[in-house]
């Protein structure tokens, strides 16, 4: 979202795409902005994501009508009602912008590509239409680019995000990228949301190069899993842990900063789900339970 009251574009690579993950942090303070707005109980209202079946086009539909029915699937996907859509098409520079401060209508164009690109039709709407729905939240960040990478997450952690990644192509004939966060990011934003609502969202890709940032992403998320002082990190870790333990202090690339002397009588780690810093006994097995999101951790500190 460029501005509050103004027309929000979704980013489109069709040469260089970047790959990786260095929104690490935007993506993180995204996530907490997420649930410091919905609650847990707020994103337990999405248990499941939007099926392929209704967000594709049907064989003859008209692009227009088609785009039409899949924006009102997304409205009551991400559960705004009261929102209509009104799509059209037009060329532009941008993959497709929407107007969030217009109501009771809301009024979305897609770029004239889109016609000839039925299977795209549905991620380029996602990431509009989950602009509208931030803007009904009044949840953004001051900076441009930060907001779009917000609009990005929410839309993978909600629900509907798979379908931007699925809308990367990169091959001989084609490369394509729709929305900020890179193919590996959008993976791991929907690892997290896998794991949370135990959903497997990797039959859906009709990409091989969406299927393989998916898998690294996912990898990503569950390296996140077994970082100290979490009990499910790895021996090695567990090693190093100890050392910078013992000496009160850690490397600055460390998940974890301790508080106390040396050795350490408190550590503190971002929170797994919503990245929440967590502040927990040093050198004792105990259960954290995080106050934003309700997650329950066993950390071995």
């Amino acid at each position: 979202m460029t501005d509050r009251h103004g027309a929000d574009r979704v980013h489109e690579d069709t040469h260089g795409v970047e790959h990786g993950f260095p929104h690490r942090e935007a993506v993180r303070a995204s996530l907490t902005a997420l649930y410091r707005r919905l609650g847990p109980t707020g994103v337990d209202r999405y248990p499941t994501s939007v099926t392929a079946a209704d967000v594709a086009l049907s064989p003859g539909e008209d692009p227009l009508l088609g785009a039409t029915r899949i924006a009102g699937v997304l409205v009551r996907h991400l559960r705004l009602p009261e929102a209509r859509m009104v799509v059209s098409f037009r060329a532009m520079e941008h993959a497709a912008t929407v107007e969030p401060a217009a109501g009771p209508e809301y009024f979305v164009e897609l770029n004239e590509r889109f016609r000839g690109r039925p299977r795209d039709i549905g991620a380029a709407l996602a990431h509009e239409i989950t602009h509208v729905l931030l803007h009904r939240l009044g949840l953004g960040f001051p900076d441009g680019e930060r907001n779009e990478i917000l609009t990005d997450v929410v839309t993978a952690y909600l629900g509907a995000g798979w379908l931007l990644l699925d809308a990367f192509r990169q091959d001989g004939a084609e490369s394509q990228k729709l929305g900020y966060l890179t193919p590996e990011e959008f993976g791991w934003v929907l690892a997290r949301r896998a794991e949370l609502f135990d959903e497997d969202p990797s039959p859906w890709f009709t990409s091989a190069a969406a299927y393989e940032a998916w898998r690294r992403g996912r990898a990503e998320a569950r390296r996140e899993r077994r970082l100290p002082p979490l009990a499910a990190a790895g021996w090695t870790a567990r090693r190093r842990y100890a050392h910078d333990r013992r000496l009160g202090r850690a490397a600055p690339d460390a998940p974890y900063a301790f508080t106390g002397g040396a050795p350490a009588t408190g550590v503190t780690f971002p929170c797994p789900v919503c990245h929440q810093r967590l502040r927990v006994p040093a050198g004792r097995t105990v259960r954290a339970r995080c106050r934003l999101c309700g997650a329950v951790h066993d950390c071995a500190g």
